[in-house]
C-alpha cells in the first residue's frame, strides 16, 4: 500500500474538517451534527467515518460547559426514574397513562422527581407492559 498518498489524503481531510477528530467550539459541534445527519443517510458506506465522528461528538458533549448542567442532572437521576422518563417520552405518555402500572398521577410525579422510588411491583408491571427486561431499571444495565 502506498501510505504517502493515504497520509496526504488524511492531512487534507482534517485540514478541511478538523472537527471530525476533535471538536473545539459550538460552531464545530454544529458542523459535526450536520455532517452526521448526512452520513447516516448511507450508514453502511460511511460507517468508519460515523464511528470516528461519533467519538468526537460524544467527547464534546461530555466535556463541554454547554452540556455540564445537563450531564450533572442526568448523573444525579435515579436509573429507574431516568428509564421511566425515557419510556414516557418515547410513548408520549403522561403520568395518568401509567396509573395501572404505578398508581396515582401524583405517585408517578414523585417517582420522576426522585422523592419516591420504583418498587419491585412497579418494575415488573412496566417490564410486562413495555416488553423490556426489569434489569434496565437498575444501575449498570
Amino acid at each position: 500500500m502506498r501510505y504517502a498518498i493515504l497520509k496526504q489524503k488524511a492531512v487534507d481531510f482534517f485540514a478541511e474538517a478538523s472537527f471530525v477528530g476533535r471538536i473545539h467550539n459550538e460552531a464545530e459541534y454544529e458542523q459535526a451534527l450536520e455532517l452526521m445527519d448526512e452520513l447516516i443517510e448511507d450508514y453502511d458506506k460511511y460507517l468508519p467515518l460515523i464511528e470516528v465522528l461519533s467519538v468526537s461528538i460524544e467527547k464534546w458533549e461530555e466535556e463541554s460547559e454547554y452540556f455540564s448542567d445537563f450531564n450533572k442532572r442526568i448523573a444525579a437521576l435515579d436509573d429507574g426514574a431516568a428509564i421511566l422518563r425515557t419510556i414516557m417520552d418515547q410513548y408520549h405518555l403522561k403520568a395518568d397513562d401509567l396509573k395501572d402500572e404505578l398508581g396515582s398521577k401524583s405517585l408517578v410525579s414523585m417517582i420522576l422527581n426522585g422523592s419516591r422510588s420504583l418498587t419491585r411491583d412497579h418494575i415488573q408491571a412496566l417490564s410486562q407492559r413495555f416488553k423490556i427486561s426489569p434489569s434496565v431499571f437498575f444501575n449498570g444495565a
